[in-house]
């Protein structure tokens, strides 16, 4: 008989438990575009109506490991999203504005 999540979590030690905790955050922090697509509920087809191409050119570009930073904002503006660049440095990190559409250079 299958045991329940609930039954084996509270059977983990706290530390474990915060482990666990951690990968998950990390694991939805960092995905691909197509396990991100997924997660908003959209298939490739209505993304694809959405973006007014065909399925099969959103196939390939969920492939893709190098594109135009435009092609990736309005991939993601059609699933409802909004692009941020962020450079990251040990001083700390500043938001690239000069790929906004309105051009403005922010620091965070």
């Amino acid at each position: 008989m299958a045991k329940k999540f609930a039954a084996l979590r509270a059977a983990m030690s706290p530390r474990a438990r915060e482990l666990a905790e951690a990968k998950a955050q990390k694991m939805l922090a960092e995905m691909p575009l197509y396990e991100l697509r997924q997660a908003r509920g959209l298939s490739q087809k209505m993304l694809a109506e959405v973006l007014h191409v065909q399925q099969p050119a959103i196939a390939k570009m969920e492939k893709r490991t190098d594109m135009y930073i435009s092609t990736l904002r309005s991939h993601i503006e059609a699933m409802g999203g909004q692009l941020e660049i962020t450079a990251r440095f040990p001083e700390g990190s500043v938001r690239i504005g000069n790929f906004s559409e309105s051009g403005k250079v922010s620091a965070s």
